[in-house]
């Protein structure tokens, strides 16, 4: 899966658009909850080599916040990577070159929808 898709699938299933907060990376672009503000995918671009690949070349990539228990087993799948830029134990990230297995991009993507979702607050009795 590659950017325009990762970004067509966020808004045909949550609804949910873009925001660039920063000015000196324009291309960088959170996906968050309306309700809560949280972020649950970061879309950016890096060198290859801030994921300890061979060279320079520019990838897109996106940050998601997944369960720690699953971070070693995707990191085993091609295309996964420790998280860039973002807590290493709560947060993976996927390179949007189309080595990311996307099944497993959609699954996780999903669950950091969830994760970051705004909890349901029990009433007192």
């Amino acid at each position: 899966m590659d950017r325009k898709g990762l970004e067509q699938l966020i808004f045909d299933t949550y609804s949910v658009e873009p925001d660039y907060p920063w000015m000196d990376t324009p291309e960088s672009a959170v996906f968050r909850h309306a309700a809560n503000r949280k972020w649950f995918a970061l879309v950016t671009t890096v060198p290859k080599s801030k994921l300890g690949l061979p060279g320079q070349q520019p990838v897109d990539i996106v940050n998601l916040k997944c369960d720690p228990i699953l971070i070693g087993s995707l990191r085993a799948e091609p295309g996964f990577y420790p998280a860039y830029h973002m807590n290493k134990e709560n947060w993976i990230t996927a390179a949007l070159d189309g080595s990311a297995p996307e099944d497993k991009l959609r699954l996780v993507l999903d669950m950091s929808y969830t994760a970051t979702a705004p909890k349901l607050r029990k009433k007192k009795a």
